[in-house]
């Protein structure tokens, strides 16, 4: 059996799944392929015309007893089996299949060509500078797209004068024709070639748009960027996409996020954190410092004795939450002991004399870390 193409390996079931687990399979694979979900992802569209290619066929069980006798060359013409075009042979719609399902929720209703189609999603990657993306910011970008045409308003004719019903598919995009298979005779459903799936024709072409009824240019876009934003998030701008064909609407367009290192804080989420420089004296006696926030320096009296590697944490000092702003990650400041560097020879001798004062009692750690020492090599 020439089978090119593993049906219930694409739906990832066994050749003994019920109708059911067909359903259920079908439904994870195609909401997890779907298009309007992965945008510009061309692997993703691949694998969801190959997920809904396969429900077609092992989905009707007349299709899927000749699939399991001679396996997708049944339906190929070039395989010697007197098939159809491929696929394509059998009049089989594929966006149908999914909307039973999922209702058309994903903008993608009925595929045919005649019908209203959602137009095509953008992309666009915009950089934030740090504080942008943790409070918000509003921008204006501008954005190269399809549009409808200004001059004949999308339909492709000329002022004046309007689409026409296609007389050889009588507005259905659609046309029937008998086709010998090794099954017999069996009537197929293909793109109307006359108005190539449109369901009209136009007599007199927009002079605008060449009869396309769309144009390139260039659109500005005020974009509210929500506090809380990260690198890698995607915001959604919707009807801001190109427009659909046949009536359908627009598509979305989706801003995906880039942010700044910036020079003091780091992030991890909704926390931020940064490393606040003390001198000797200040870690060993303890004083009022100023904490750096995103918000604002802070005031904070350090103990006595504050070790490098300390930190304190300020509650509710972090990054807002994007999907409620009112609800904010934590800051953390990390206490590092500058040691001292080209001092004076009046310096070097006053810290020997300081430390010459000093006992094992003020060095808790080191004398602890000594003793386990000592009695090791006892």
């Amino acid at each position: 059996m020439a089978d090119s193409k593993d049906f219930y390996g694409v739906l990832g079931v066994d050749k003994s799944a019920s109708d059911d687990e067909l359903k259920k399979a079908y439904r994870k694979m195609a909401k997890k392929y779907h298009p309007d979900l992965n945008p510009g992802d061309t692997v993703a569209e691949a694998k969801f015309k190959e997920v809904n290619e396969a429900y077609a066929v092992l989905s009707d069980p007349d299709k899927r007893s000749k699939y399991d006798r001679f396996g997708s060359a049944a339906f190929d013409g070039s395989a010697g089996y007197g098939g159809g075009a491929g696929f394509s042979g059998f009049d089989v719609d594929l966006g149908d299949i999914f909307s039973q399902f999922f209702g058309g929720g994903f903008g993608g209703g009925s595929s045919r060509r005649s019908g209203p189609q959602k137009g095509a999603n953008l992309k666009y990657g915009m950089t934030l500078e740090f504080m942008e993306a943790a409070f918000g910011v509003e921008k204006d970008i501008t954005v190269t797209k399809e549009d409808k045409c200004t001059t004949c308003n999308g339909n492709g004719a000329q002022p004046g004068t309007n689409p026409e019903t296609c007389p050889s598919c009588k507005g259905s995009g659609r046309v029937q024709q008998q086709q010998q298979t090794l099954f017999g005779m069996t009537m197929v459903s293909k793109d109307c070639p006359t108005c190539r799936g449109r369901g009209t024709v136009i007599r007199t072409p927009c002079s605008g748009c060449r009869g396309t009824g769309r144009t390139t240019l260039k659109k500005q876009i005020h974009v509210k960027v929500p506090a809380g934003v990260d690198t890698g998030d995607m915001y959604p701008i919707r009807g801001e996409g190109e427009p659909g064909k046949n009536g359908g609407g627009y598509g979305d367009l989706y801003i995906q996020f880039k942010v700044k290192k910036h020079d003091v804080f780091k992030r991890d989420g909704r926390n931020t954190y940064c490393e606040v420089p003390i001198t000797i004296a200040q870690a060993a006696l303890g004083t009022e410092v100023e904490l750096p926030t995103i918000d604002g320096p802070v005031k904070h009296t350090i103990k006595e004795g504050t070790q490098p590697g300390d930190t304190y944490v300020l509650r509710g000092k972090g990054i807002p939450d994007k999907n409620s702003p009112n609800i904010r990650g934590d800051h953390t400041c990390k206490f590092v002991v500058e040691i001292p560097t080209m001092m004076n020879e009046d310096q070097k001798r006053k810290l020997k004399e300081f430390d010459s004062s000093l006992t094992d009692r003020n060095y808790s750690k080191s004398s602890s870390f000594f003793q386990k020492v000592k009695n090791f090599f006892k």
